[in-house]
């Protein structure tokens, strides 16, 4: 049985670093990458993973998701694999709309990301290892959204349409890759590493437990006041309880004085089972104040962070932002129609007799027909296939001297999607919403649950934390 080590890492104390720091120095006294296991995440975290220890992505096949890692080891191909338009495929069979916020699966989270909730319950039914029957009757749901015998029609044909079509699931590769435990194809380790471990559902518990089994030296990272997924199946509890050798890292390099006492606030609200962890923030004051609108700030210099409960609220942020003139990003990308904006330079070059390239002309063409274009006119008179909202948009960024073709200063999110993000002024929107507070009103695991979203949101900021109250105070977390 391996020996098993816990790290708990606040925010900004370096646990990832921590993590790869000790991968190098098994490496340095001759342990092959090969034995070395270090599952993050998501593919971006493992990609990063690989990034910081400098060796190419064949040189350390198990740095990975545990997705992957199933992926890879059960030899699967891309077309093997459920993806958003197979679910959107199935819901129109069944006559039912499913969207995704993650279409694409960038991130590769083992989390289902559309907003279905028939769907969303099944999923973590499955990642909790039990029975959707079960998980119907804990009565977490909003009952106006899911009916019984509605939910067992599409859990009997989802399961039809994979065997159909011979595809698996990102549960599906968990539960076939601990399959394969007793075999010579599952590989043994010297040590495995698991980071944001607070974020495994029990599904990926009975992985870990193979894995223990498989290796000398085991190392779980993470932090339960960061554990924001239990909404989808997650599991802090076992993170917790797993007995292990505990270390607390207690220095942060992100958050200022003003934002650690705003954050210490908030998790001393939750009353369920929680690791307490004392750490210091950097050597910066800092400052949180609460605003009631987006103009008690100036946005128009520094980076900006702006973080939201909920998607709708977010979606009337972007819409204040874009009505005050300003240039921001989103998961989505940015702010303005970016076809249009490189259409109206490659325009403006040709009026100063610059010599255009054929996809120049192809994209002045989708706004203007070649026929309209005239050296004594600008862009935006000639462009008649582009709305005049977007122009107009276009026009005020660069009255305002946004640099368009540069990444935002502005960023946009909500706040779960905003996990591992940080930024030197946050703006926290307290709006909070009804949905939201009639499903933490079911249970005090679900306050719980909550608390930790906000602490999320708070330690985002490295210095400066704006509380932006709700227009509807009852509507809004008390901060």
């Amino acid at each position: 049985m391996a020996r098993v080590y816990k790290i708990y890492g606040p925010p900004g104390t370096g646990k990832t670093f921590r993590l790869i720091k000790r991968a190098q120095a098994y490496r340095r006294v001759g342990i092959p990458y090969h034995k070395i296991g270090y599952f993050a995440f998501t593919r971006k975290a493992a990609g990063e993973a690989r990034s910081r220890i400098g060796v190419s992505e064949k040189d350390v096949p198990y740095f990975q998701t545990l997705h992957a890692f199933g992926f890879h080891l059960l030899g699967l191909k891309e077309e093997n694999i459920m993806q958003p338009y197979h679910y959107a495929d199935l819901g129109k069979k069944l006559g039912i709309r499913v969207n995704f916020s993650d279409a694409y699966n960038k991130e590769e989270t083992h989390f289902l990301t559309c907003n279905n909730p028939y769907f969303q319950l099944i999923g973590r039914a499955i990642n909790r290892n039990t029975s959707v029957r079960v998980e119907f009757d804990r009565n977490e749901h909003d009952r106006k959204d899911i009916e019984w015998t509605t939910l067992r029609h599409i859990e009997v044909n989802l399961k039809e349409y994979k065997e159909k079509n011979k595809l698996r699931d990102f549960n599906d590769i968990i539960h076939d890759v601990i399959k394969l435990k007793d075999t010579p194809e599952f590989p043994t380790f010297q040590a495995v590493f698991i980071d944001e471990a607070q974020d495994l559902s029990p599904l990926q518990w009975k992985l870990y437990d193979v894995l223990k089994e498989k290796t000398e030296d085991m190392y779980l990272a993470g932090d339960d006041d960061q554990a924001i997924f239990a909404w989808a199946g997650a599991d802090v509890n076992r993170f917790i309880n797993e007995p292990a050798q505990e270390k607390i890292l207690r220095y942060s390099r992100r958050v200022s004085k003003a934002v650690l006492e705003q954050s210490q606030i908030i998790v001393g609200r939750i009353s369920g089972l929680r690791k307490q962890k004392d750490y210091f923030p950097r050597a910066q004051e800092g400052l949180a104040s609460h605003i009631s609108n987006l103009g008690q700030v100036d946005l128009t210099k520094g980076k900006w962070l702006i973080l939201s409960r909920t998607k709708n609220n977010l979606l009337k942020i972007m819409e204040e932002l874009r009505r005050k003139g300003l240039y921001y990003q989103s998961n989505k990308g940015k702010s303005f129609k970016v076809s249009l904006y490189k259409a109206a330079v490659a325009y403006t070059n040709w009026r100063f007799d610059e010599k255009l390239e054929a996809k120049d002309i192809a994209e002045i063409r989708d706004y203007a027909p070649e026929e309209k274009w005239n050296l004594k006119k600008e862009w935006y008179e000639v462009f008649t296939q582009a709305t005049q909202e977007d122009i107009l948009y276009i026009r005020n960024l660069l009255s305002n001297s946004e640099k368009l073709n540069e990444d935002a200063r502005i960023f946009v999110s909500t706040i779960h999607a905003a996990k591992g993000g940080e930024e030197d002024n946050v703006i926290l929107s307290l709006h909070q919403g009804r949905k939201v507070q009639r499903g933490i009103a079911l249970s005090i695991d679900k306050q719980d649950e909550e608390h930790r979203v906000w602490y999320v949101g708070s330690t985002r900021a490295r210095i400066n934390l704006y509380k932006l109250v709700s227009k509807v105070h009852r509507k809004e977390y008390a901060l």
